[in-house]
């Protein structure tokens, strides 16, 4: 019988795998999670590109056989790479969808001890994401504020650890140049004015659900564009953090959608709401 210890010791490496799946998992304009073929490959142990790719090979190859558009869920795209001598390069990369990684897992080398914590990861995610899809549809308004809530409060949390590590001291200063180019040049206290709120009142809570998930595409493309290109100075990071949010709101402006700063803010902010207990508690 495995003694306490032992188990602890075995809980704690499979939290960690865990988390290296949650790590290099990025989110989409739509709020859709996926994952880079690139850094799957790291997280998942293999040294060669070339060996990884024939894993993917037939991970195609289980997609199409159970009858599932392969470009839904392997969808190619490119990526620059320096080379050395202030030279870059382009290289295959493959954006996935979780079940996409779920049958990468399913086809990767069993005896890697990461890949079996990440078939049993992917596969609960997997699962949990089913049930999740079909729930989410059936919430109120309120709930999908408090779940999207949720998500921007851990992104940002992820965001302010990589700003760090890319010499942001004046994170005040760093937030509003993302406000500012997903805004049309407003900052959190113009937010804040324009919504009357109440002193240091959070902007956050008081966005409907469309209005957070732009918000969370700018914290997780701004959180992983300062990883990619390897941003160190807050300078840099700064401009880094104002291109994804003007980014973002070009391309809400091409789709015809409504501009954030149109979008109406709700009767209640979520801390309201939360002391009224009208809310279940999401933040798991």
């Amino acid at each position: 019988m495995m003694d306490k210890s032992t188990m602890a010791v075995e809980v704690k490496e499979k939290e960690i795998s865990y988390n290296t799946f949650e790590e290099i998992k990025h989110i989409d304009e739509n709020g859709n999670e996926y994952w880079l073929a690139r850094e799957l490959q790291v997280a998942l142990d293999y040294k060669k590109w070339q060996k990884f790719m024939n894993v993917i090979e037939n991970a195609k190859i289980a997609c199409e056989q159970s009858k599932f558009i392969i470009d839904n869920h392997f969808t190619q795209v490119g990526k620059m790479v320096d080379i050395g001598s202030k030279t870059s390069r382009s290289i295959v990369d493959y954006k996935l969808s979780r079940y996409a990684c779920y049958l990468i897992v399913q086809n990767a080398d069993p005896k890697k001890e990461v890949v079996a914590l990440g078939q049993t990861y992917f596969a609960v995610q997997t699962r949990r994401q089913e049930l999740f899809e079909r729930e989410y549809e059936n919430l109120s308004e309120d709930e999908k504020r408090l779940y999207q809530r949720n998500l921007t409060r851990k992104g940002n949390y992820l965001l302010n650890q990589t700003a760090r590590k890319s010499g942001v001291k004046n994170f005040d200063k760093f937030h509003n140049y993302g406000y500012k180019g997903l805004y049309g040049g407003e900052t959190a206290n113009d937010i804040a004015k324009r919504k009357k709120l109440r002193y240091r009142e959070d902007i956050l809570d008081n966005m409907g659900s469309d209005e957070l998930v732009a918000n969370l595409f700018r914290i997780s493309q701004t959180e992983q564009k300062l990883k990619n290109e390897k941003i160190k100075t807050e300078t840099d990071a700064n401009e880094t953090h104002y291109k994804v949010g003007s980014k973002i709101r070009n391309t809400i402006k091409e789709l015809g959608g409504t501009m954030p700063e149109e979008m109406p803010t709700p009767r209640k902010n979520l801390r309201q709401l939360e002391k009224e207990n009208k809310l279940p508690n999401n933040d798991k």
